[in-house]
């Protein structure tokens, strides 16, 4: 009877190699995923500015027309730098 040899196993390099091909390639695409994920937060906050910049400058518009308006100015002279017309009486609340 001939006794048979156990198998010895040798250490397969390949498998090796191809294990740390794998974990290379996911650590770039875990990487990639973040930096576009912060791009995204990047955009939205710009959008976001960009749309408040939009409401500001609709609002300064507004006003630059309203300045051209004698109803406005008068208005405006009475409400806060608390002018009259000649003539009139000034009145005050007291509260402020």
């Amino acid at each position: 009877m001939e006794r048979k040899r156990p198998e010895r196993r040798h250490f397969n390099w390949f498998v090796l190699l191809m294990g740390g091909v794998i974990i290379y390639f996911s650590s770039i695409l875990v990487s990639q995923q973040v930096y576009l994920h912060q791009v995204a937060e990047d955009q939205a906050a710009a959008e976001a500015r960009l749309a408040a910049a939009k409401q500001e400058n609709e609002s300064l518009r507004q006003e630059k027309e309203n300045l051209n308006k004698l109803e406005y100015i008068e208005k405006t002279a009475r409400e806060e730098l608390g002018m009259t017309r000649h003539g009139e009486l000034p009145y005050s609340t007291g509260h402020k």
